[in-house]
């Protein structure tokens, strides 16, 4: 049970609140001070006393921390700082999170007179995204809708930037969504959402966007090789998933390791190799690239080519 020594600081106390009265000492406002704090750092509320006071104590709201030297805040971050009760009544609260955020007062009874010094504790949380859209893959023509969403006191702010396939970012948007409409092949790459709030680092996290498409080729250029000698088709196309090839002469279509013949793929490039080439391989051909969003063809040239094996005539002199 409360004792005679506790009924009067609570009679005092009540009569601070209801009755506010003018600063402890010139110095001091009776407007509410801000101090604003980080997260996780620590606040220093101070309150300034002299010879003349007879009874001080600081509140949050209607609640006790501490009345003279005495705690009553169940709070171990709480604590009196060591050169209090001289010319300072200071406390300091430990590891700040946001529910300390709010307004505190240092009641102080001098002369028989109430006074009090506010303050209003601001917290100040470093931007943190939450929530981010998955790794998404469509295809090319739909439309994707991107989300990321963060906290932070102040309100976090929010940027995507794309990050292409052939490197370097560029600004896309402002803003928890981002939305890509009838979407591109050179619209897919990384994503980034960029949450801030200019308290610490910014948040950075990523979505990667990967369109399907249909081959397209590339290069499909006609060689010319004599006979007897090795000779090599090239065919490279592009795709998403990644094109399967087949490489026909006419309506025929060849085959690895039949007829002399090499059929070498690797990544987006597929190769025709003729280990010894005849009069007979000379003519048309026919690559085809295919994946699950179409196919197409392109046509590649095998020509003889002929070296001249006679040397070029001196020059002679009369």
């Amino acid at each position: 049970m409360c004792n005679s020594v506790c009924f009067i600081i609570l009679s005092w106390v009540f009569a601070v609140l209801v009755f506010p009265g003018v600063p402890a000492r010139s110095g001091d406002s009776a407007l509410k001070d801000n101090i604003t704090v980080r997260q996780g750092d620590s606040a220093v509320l101070k309150c300034s006393v002299d010879s003349k006071v007879s009874r001080v104590a600081w509140l949050n709201r209607t609640t006790i921390l501490f009345a003279g030297t005495e705690k009553w805040s169940l709070d171990p971050r709480v604590i009196l700082m060591e050169n209090t009760a001289i010319t300072e009544y200071s406390i300091q609260i430990q590891n700040v999170n946001v529910h300390d955020e709010g307004p505190y007062v240092c009641s102080i009874l001098t002369n028989k007179k109430p006074k009090s010094t506010k303050v209003h504790l601001i917290v100040q949380v470093p931007a943190k995204i939450t929530n981010i859209s998955k790794d998404v893959t469509v295809n090319e023509g739909s439309s994707v809708n991107l989300m990321c969403q963060a906290v932070g006191r102040p309100e976090a702010s929010i940027t995507w930037r794309h990050q292409s396939a052939r490197g370097g970012h560029k600004f896309v948007t402002e803003g928890e969504h981002l939305e890509l409409i009838s979407i591109t092949k050179e619209q897919s790459g990384t994503y980034e959402c960029i949450a801030s709030n200019d308290i610490s680092s910014s948040d950075i996290r990523r979505v990667q966007v990967t369109v399907n498409y249909p081959p397209f080729i590339s290069k499909a250029r006609s060689t010319g090789t004599p006979v007897g000698q090795r000779g090599v088709l090239q065919c490279e196309a592009s795709a998403v998933p990644r094109a399967d090839f087949e490489w026909y002469k006419e309506d025929r279509r060849l085959l690895n390791g039949i007829n002399g013949l090499k059929i070498e793929t690797q990544g987006k490039q597929s190769l025709l190799i003729f280990f010894n080439v005849s009069e007979e391989d000379y003519g048309n051909y026919t690559c085809v690239a295919m994946n699950t969003m179409g196919i197409t063809n392109a046509s590649i040239i095998l020509y003889g080519e002929y070296r001249n094996a006679l040397k070029s005539p001196k020059n002679s002199h009369c």
